[in-house]
């Protein structure tokens, strides 16, 4: 039995007066994850225990299968994981984020998704002027980056999520609390290193928003997890562009599948995902999980049309792909479709909402629900209250 999980990133999401009363997930063209709850069975999820802010960090642990109550340490942490960086005892790390303030007010929380390589530029000379003792910056992808701070009152410091406070005054959501005023020192002596920096005036002329802040959040101490294999019994691997996800999957013990191409953005290798995660299959490997951004994103930027062709473009190229050769190997499988959290076209952020699934299992149950939607998924009784057992009962479909 093969096992594959598709995470599309906050897919879910509340009804839109300009979609006439309707979500995105219920515009949009998806006939393979439809297929999939269609031939099987569909349900909720609550990957958000309660207490938990909604983020990724939470809501993609529990559909690896983690309790966050029990593993989770905080976001940035698993972004260091995924970069190999280890934590020694009494550092904190933290997200950072290359984006744009124009008059104090939070424009952008990726600066216009900035390139990898651009941002590589800044965050060197970021850690050339602002790197010291005590406090050590990593460069990462696009906007996502990470500091490294040492003293265990950072771990107490209260920060917000750039992505919920767009539009917003800053001054209000800036570091509070214990180790605070030396971020908000860091953030501030950055600003005047970045915004005249030759990448920022460089994009400026191009008609591009510059990276000319850092901001700091999302931040904890060392993250420790069983692996996957001991927990289920599965030699397992990871398909994802994104930090927080390759370092879940690392700290599980998981192979982390290079996949030239993608980028955690529209523009991302899609086809490319999904035969990497086939071959995989075919080389010895019991389970793939294959992460996919871009709906996330739509959600970020309050786009319903771009959420609705990430839709689409993740149902035909990578879900499709998935279905295709998986069948054609003429084995016994398994797909589960499920987003980490909702994420609100509308609110442009996340929510702690549970989340629709939906999996076909190869002789397995099929249930009344006829489509992979928000509106067809509440006719199902099927009901995880705590997310993480999602897995245990999606594995046990092949058994």
């Amino acid at each position: 039995m093969k096992y594959v999980v598709v995470l599309p990133d906050g897919v879910s999401d509340l009804p839109l007066k300009e979609l006439g009363g309707k979500t995105p997930l219920e515009v949009a063209t998806h006939p393979n994850m439809d297929w999939i709850a269609r031939e099987g069975i569909a349900g909720w999820a609550r990957t958000i225990p309660e207490g938990f802010a909604p983020g990724s960090d939470v809501g993609c642990m529990s559909v690896f299968g983690y309790d966050p109550r029990r593993y989770h340490t905080g976001r940035a942490p698993l972004e260091a994981a995924a970069q190999g960086i280890q934590l020694r005892a009494g550092q904190v790390a933290f997200r950072c984020n290359t984006l744009t303030v124009e008059g104090g007010t939070m424009v952008d929380y990726s600066a216009g998704h900035i390139t990898t390589e651009e941002s590589a530029k800044l965050i060197a000379d970021v850690r050339a002027a602002l790197g010291r003792n005590g406090v050590q910056f990593y460069p990462g992808v696009s906007y996502r980056h990470l500091t490294i701070v040492t003293g265990e009152e950072f771990g107490k410091t209260v920060c917000t999520p750039p992505h919920d406070i767009l539009d917003q005054p800053i001054d209000r959501y800036l570091p509070s609390g214990p180790g605070a005023e030396v971020l908000r020192r860091l953030m501030q002596e950055s600003v005047g290193l970045l915004q005249e920096h030759p990448v920022n005036r460089q994009r400026v002329r191009q008609g591009k928003r510059p990276a000319n802040m850092l901001w700091f959040w999302g931040q904890g101490t060392a993250a420790a997890f069983p692996p996957f294999r001991e927990m289920y019994g599965l030699k397992a691997a990871c398909i994802s562009a994104v930090d927080i996800v390759r370092g879940i999957g690392r700290l599980a013990g998981m192979e982390i599948l290079q996949v030239p191409g993608i980028t955690g953005y529209f523009d991302t290798n899609y086809v490319g995902k999904a035969q990497h995660a086939l071959n995989a299959l075919e080389n010895g490997c019991d389970f793939v999980l294959v992460h996919v951004e871009s709906t996330d994103e739509a959600g970020h930027m309050g786009d319903a049309k771009k959420k609705i062709q990430a839709i689409e473009d993740v149902d035909r190229l990578v879900v499709g792909t998935l279905l295709e050769g998986l069948q054609k190997r003429g084995e016994p499988f398994a797909v589960l479709v499920t987003p980490d959290h909702p994420t609100s076209v509308e609110k442009r952020t996340h929510l702690a909402e549970p989340v629709p699934f939906a999996i076909y299992s190869t002789d397995g149950p099929k249930d009344e629900v006829s489509a992979y939607t928000e509106s067809a998924v509440n006719a199902s009784r099927t009901r995880f209250e705590q997310g993480f057992e999602l897995m245990r009962f999606f594995l046990s479909q092949g058994k």
